[in-house]
């Protein structure tokens, strides 16, 4: 059982991998064995998770990359593929941006557009880059997108999920279009977890507040996405595709939902 949780040799690619989640992720995957690339647009931070991977012993370049631009996507995939001669799976785990704070009906449309395509159209490149170059090999890989839980709630801060629910029904649609050549796809959903050690006592303080309101009673720890990314690109998960796996420390189940909102009116 444990052999199926090995990666020894397979080539993966994470975006957004600099730091965060993305780069817990990435340390993860080179642990169980795999060839890593690293994707973003800051090489300080690319190579920060570069250099991590290859002191623990593992193997990982970086390729710095505007995921917001198809064509940059589509010349990750190639680089990656000229460096290891082939690509076993896309983790597109880019993702960000606050947009604007603005009423609903004065949200301006560039706004709306640079949430989109860091977080939608991103994952829709990297996945079709990725799913080009799996069935040129003959069929087979792996596509792991990265949703957050905002997407299951509304939130004053609309694009974000809107994007990220979007990421949601992509994963569903690659699942089922790409099964026929072997392809899997599954979906990340990130809820209430720290992207990286606390800054200070105060931080530390914060996050333990915030924690009792989780069921489980802490927030979630960077590093715990690590064994998830595993299973996913691992043959553990071979019979899994098209499927939501959040990590949130019950916070979903539970009903907690920090929305932005406060209230106007007395009751």
């Amino acid at each position: 059982m444990l052999e199926t949780l090995e990666l020894d040799g397979k080539v993966i690619v994470m975006t957004g991998g600099g730091r965060g989640l993305g780069r817990a992720m990435a340390k993860a995957l080179a642990e169980a064995g795999a060839k890593v690339v690293i994707a973003a647009r800051t090489q300080e931070q690319m190579a920060q998770t570069v250099s991590e991977i290859r002191a623990d012993g593992g193997d990982a370049i970086a390729v710095r990359t505007d995921v917001t631009d198809s064509a940059q996507v589509d010349a990750l995939v190639a680089a990656t593929v000229a460096h290891y001669g082939r690509l076993d799976a896309m983790f597109a785990n880019a993702g960000g941006g606050g947009g604007v704070n603005a009423e609903f009906w004065e949200y301006p449309d560039d706004a709306f557009e640079e949430v989109l395509g860091i977080n939608l159209k991103s994952a829709f490149y990297s996945g079709r880059a990725a799913a080009k170059q799996f069935i040129a090999q003959g069929g087979g890989g792996v596509i792991v997108n990265t949703s957050s839980g905002t997407a299951m709630r509304g939130n004053k801060n609309f694009a974000y999920p809107t994007a990220k629910g979007g990421v949601l029904s992509l994963t569903k649609s690659e699942a089922t279009m790409l099964w026929g050549h072997g392809i899997r796809a599954n979906v990340i959903v990130p809820g209430f977890v720290s992207q990286g050690p606390p800054r200070d006592e105060q931080d530390a303080a914060m996050r333990k507040q915030r924690g009792s309101f989780v069921p489980v009673g802490r927030l979630g720890e960077w590093w715990e996405l690590g064994p998830l990314a595993v299973f996913l690109a691992s043959d553990a998960s071979r019979y899994i595709t098209g499927n939501e796996f959040i990590i949130d420390g019950g916070g979903l189940a539970g009903g907690l939902g920090p929305v932005g909102f406060v209230p106007t009116h007395e009751w």
